[in-house]
Parts: structure tokens; sequence; C-alpha cells
């Protein structure tokens, strides 16, 4: 017998980045919300830890003790004294390497399907607290969601969304490396001055009301240059979206997905087909948010 957790992606509708910190991370104030793509993960007995994944992307998973899931399942083992005696199979949805958090999530459901499996019985607080050990974007796919993530991201107060959007999320040929586009920003940041990252209150009010015009006004990521710099391409998929009619286009996280907010799901559908028919897109997936945390199913 085995546990499935079901665990979303995310859009960051605000991505504010300050400075480089000493310890090589950047402050952030990053306005999550978990949108409805989802990853399956499932725990269950095994004489050692052992990992598997299928779906989309797969190949590119990582099946040893470097993939966020199996460092969640030895880090919940290690706090409750125990042996990571476990196989996780990671059912993949969410785009790899696409900006979209799919790593964190199956970090975030591992930790959650690992505790129900052997019973540790961990509260919400101290699998939070494992979260935030193991990256910055864990944490929210536990909780899901819309939220505010400070510090590195990890820090999170809650968010009330007053509606729900619609979303169309292209994913692109090939990834791009977190690390390396921050990387980017620092090398596109020298010689100015990086202000200290704060959330945008009008951009706060619109996801109180729902309004999705008055928040694709607002929608920013600091880190799009960035992206855009090492993956030029994704201007053209950014322009074909804009003009199938989003609200609003902007590279999700650190890339290479690319997320247009759309009026109602009839919008959101034509510009998934308009993106697909392009081809400056590997696929065009239509989505919802909020979406809840992770959540035994």
């Amino acid at each position: 017998m085995g546990v499935t957790v079901r665990v979303p992606a995310k859009v960051n509708v605000q991505l504010a980045v300050g400075p480089a910190r000493p310890d090589g991370f950047h402050d952030l104030a990053n306005v999550f919300l978990a949108v409805g793509l989802y990853d399956e993960v499932t725990a269950a007995p095994a004489p050692a830890l052992a990992l598997s994944c299928t779906g989309p992307g797969s190949e590119l998973v990582p099946l040893d003790e470097t993939n966020l899931a199996a460092r969640a399942a030895l880090a919940l083992a290690a706090r409750y004294g125990r042996r990571a005696d476990v196989r996780l199979h990671i059912a993949k949805d969410i785009p790899v390497a696409g900006g979209m958090a799919g790593g964190s999530a199956d970090a975030a459901g591992a930790l959650l399907a690992c505790d129900r499996l052997w019973g540790t019985g961990a509260s919400q607080a101290e699998l939070l607290d494992i979260c935030a050990e193991l990256g910055s974007d864990v944490p929210f796919a536990l909780v899901g969601g819309a939220a505010l993530g400070t510090g590195r991201g990890e820090k999170l107060e809650p968010l009330d969304v007053g509606g729900g959007f619609h979303w169309v999320f292209a994913a692109a040929e090939g990834g791009l490396s977190t690390p390396a586009v921050y990387r980017e920003f620092d090398r596109l940041a020298e010689g100015r001055r990086v202000p200290a990252p704060a959330a945008d209150e009008q951009l706060l009010a619109a996801l109180r009301t729902g309004d999705p015009h008055a928040l694709a006004a607002r929608l920013a990521n600091d880190l799009q240059p960035a992206a855009l710099s090492l993956f030029p391409a994704l201007r053209d998929t950014l322009a074909t979206g804009s003009a199938a009619g989003a609200l609003a286009a902007l590279v999700s996280g650190s890339g290479p997905t690319t997320a247009f907010l759309a009026a109602d799901e009839s919008a959101a559908e034509r510009i998934a087909a308009a993106l697909t028919a392009s081809g400056h897109c590997r696929t065009a997936r239509t989505a919802t948010s909020p979406a809840p945390g992770a959540t035994v199913v």
C-alpha cells in the first residue's frame, strides 16, 4: 500500500528581486499563485530509498539523492530517527525546468506522502520547517493557494483571492537553470542600484478583488530580462500570446515557461490554440488559479 499526494505548479504574479546577499541568495518579494497543473508523488514501503518518474520530461529528472523529493524523504527520516525505506514514484505533469516549481512541488509531495506513510505525525509547522531547508519554493507547494513569500521566498504570508483567474502556460523546447538566471540577473544589474524588494499593494488589491484586468496591469517579474537574455526565443512566444488576446504575458519565475493571463475560459482556449499553432512552444496548457496545496488523494 502507498500514499499518493497531488501537488500544484505555481506562477509568480510578482517576483521582485533584491541585490545579491553575502550568502549568494537574493531577498525576494514573491507573490505566488498555485495553479491547476499537478504532479503526483506516491510513497510506498521499500527496502531502501528508490525513485522512479514518468510523464512529460521525466527523462530529465534525476533519480538519485540529488532529487529534491529524495532529499525530502531523507530529511523527514533523519528528523524522526528512522530509515528512509521508501520508494517514491513521481508522475510528472508540471513542466520540468520550466520555472513553475515542479521539483519543489515534488519535494513537498514526497514530504507529506512519507509523513502519512510512516505515521510520523509531523505538524504543519514542522513540515514547513523541513520545506524551507529544502528550497525557497518548497513551502509554498505544501500550502498552495496564494501567498507572499519573503526572505528567499520561504517565509509565507497567506493572501486573500477574490475569484478565479484563467491562465495559459506555454512550455518551451529546452530548459533554463534557475542559478544561471540569477547569475545573469546579477550580471545585468552590475553598476546600478537594485532596490530592496517590496510587494506591490495594487497587485495585492487586484488579487483580493479577483479582477483579471487589474491584475494584468501589475504583473511583474524582475528575472524576465535575465531569462530573455539567456533564451531570446521566448520573446516570440510572449508576442504570440499577446497578439492572441492575453491580458498580460510574462516569463514564469526563472523560465522558460511563459504565462498568459486571460479574461475568461474561452479566451484562454483561444490563446492556447494560437500558441500551439505558432510553433513557438512545445505545448500550451490552460489552467486556473488559485489551487490547493499538497493534498493526499
